[in-house]
């Protein structure tokens, strides 16, 4: 699916169904997390740090 035409709104739509399939653990949760954190930053609300050798640990995901 591209996720890169969709509406702001649908994003976000997304984005809260995700968070509703949490389980609260998290090695189970770490996939959707990761989800989660593709459609946001495609609606531009959150940011890659730009000076991160290791792009996972600069940013925490």
């Amino acid at each position: 699916m591209n996720n890169a035409t969709l509406a702001p709104q649908s994003i976000d739509a997304q984005i809260n169904a995700l968070e509703n399939q949490k389980t609260g653990n998290m090695m189970n949760d770490l996939e959707i997390e990761d989800q989660i954190l593709d459609l946001k930053l495609q609606a531009g609300l959150a940011k890659r740090p730009d000076h991160s050798q290791f792009e996972c640990f600069g940013c925490g995901s």
